[in-house]
């Protein structure tokens, strides 16, 4: 748990850091993670908000343990009233020791290394079109 709130933080900071000068508000949120594997304890973990204009994107851990992963978050868009789901980043599995996001336009298709062209090209769902 520690780590995956540690991990969390340093997501935010480099988010914050791929951001900067561009007028987009990044913001911490505290979220409640239960965690069935730890016997079904609920614990407080760092999310992520990305603000611009009227439209966010949040990064909302959801689970710790499963899937061959060590820690998921699910990344979602909400604007013009809607929700709708932009993938999730997996923060350590058997494949890859560093955040991997998978979009959920594609399920079933690879994880990529979650770096900022990929940030950038998830983000454009944030901008008005």
């Amino acid at each position: 748990m520690a780590e995956f709130r540690r991990r969390m933080i340093q997501l935010q900071e480099t988010i914050e850091g791929w951001l900067e000068q561009t007028g987009i508000r990044v913001e911490s949120t505290e979220v409640p993670l239960v965690e069935l594997l730890l016997g079904a304890g609920a614990f407080r973990i760092a999310g992520i908000r990305i603000h611009y204009q009227e439209r966010l994107v949040t990064f909302t851990p959801s689970f710790l343990y499963g899937q061959g992963v060590t820690g998921c978050v699910d990344i979602t868009l909400y604007a013009q009233g809607e929700r709708r789901s932009l993938g999730r980043l997996f923060m350590r599995s058997c494949d890859a020791p560093d955040w991997t996001y998978m979009p959920s336009v594609s399920p079933g298709s690879r994880r990529v290394a979650f770096c900022e062209p990929v940030f950038f090209e998830l983000l454009d769902s944030l901008l008005p079109q």
